[in-house]
């Protein structure tokens, strides 16, 4: 199954809560965070290229879409993703983006960053997620 972009999904449409992340135009990155928001993780997990990969922070890295959905349905319901600003860092056969902002969880809301790294067919070869927590802010949340 080739994961590509729906035809019908254009720029005017990738916004998140009528907010645009400032610095970033890749419509793949606004899906991302779009079917992530929405609960959507089938989708989510569909704009992972065949051997696409997910790192969580502190777990192993996830490999290819099925394992992706199942992992974001365990682990992800409930949370927003808030990207705020980014900029594309690299520009050859593979395109390599960062992106800041936050994440709200049903316990806490934590600042991150977001590591992307697209092919030429605009597919997710990795989605690295980093905390941008001190650890003190990290033993905070445990209680």
């Amino acid at each position: 199954m080739k994961n590509t972009l729906p035809k019908t999904f254009s720029k005017a449409a990738i916004t998140l809560d009528n907010k645009t992340i400032e610095g970033i135009d890749e419509p793949t990155i606004f899906h991302y965070f779009e079917t992530l928001n929405a609960g959507s993780f089938e989708q989510t997990s569909q704009l992972f290229a065949l051997e696409g990969m997910l790192q969580p922070p502190f777990e192993a890295m996830i490999i290819g879409s099925e394992a992706i959905a199942a992992y974001l349905h365990q682990e992800a319901k409930g949370f927003v993703l808030l990207p705020q600003q980014g900029h594309k860092v690299l520009d050859s056969d593979d395109a390599e983006f960062l992106v800041a902002g936050r994440v709200q969880t049903p316990w806490f809301t934590v600042n991150v960053s977001w590591t992307f790294i697209l092919n030429s067919n605009q597919q997710i070869m990795l989605a690295k997620v980093n905390l941008l927590a001190s650890l003190q802010e990290l033993m905070h949340m445990r209680h």
